[in-house]
């Protein structure tokens, strides 16, 4: 029988896995955030829903990234203040690749940048 690490291993070697984890690396990092300020407040799923008004399974739903629900803003902010915390969210821009950079003409590249 393969451990986790080796059948996360395996399934990664796959390109086409790789790329759609990859592609919800963002995701599953915020969601990690939460579960181990929860761990860190010594609170049970539980806990933080009776503080937010909703479930233990509605906490339990956002907590598993299942992808079949995305809470909102709102909720992970109710989510974040029952943990003591603050909800950020920001937005980084990504590295122009040579194909983005010669697509957009000097004027748009400037309007786009003078606002983050």
């Amino acid at each position: 029988m393969l451990t986790h690490k080796q059948m996360r291993a395996k399934a990664l070697a796959n390109t086409e896995v790789k790329t759609e984890f990859d592609q919800l690396a963002d995701e599953f990092s915020l969601l990690d955030e939460f579960f181990k300020a929860r761990a860190a407040q010594g609170l049970t799923q539980a806990q933080v829903a009776e503080k937010i008004g909703t479930t233990q399974s509605a906490v339990a739903r956002m907590e598993s990234g299942s992808g079949k629900h995305s809470p909102s803003l709102a909720t992970l902010s109710k989510y974040a203040q029952a943990l003591g915390c603050t909800l950020e969210v920001r937005l980084i821009r990504k590295s122009l690749t040579p194909k983005n950079s010669t697509a957009r003409s000097s004027g748009a590249a400037s309007r786009a940048d003078g606002g983050l």
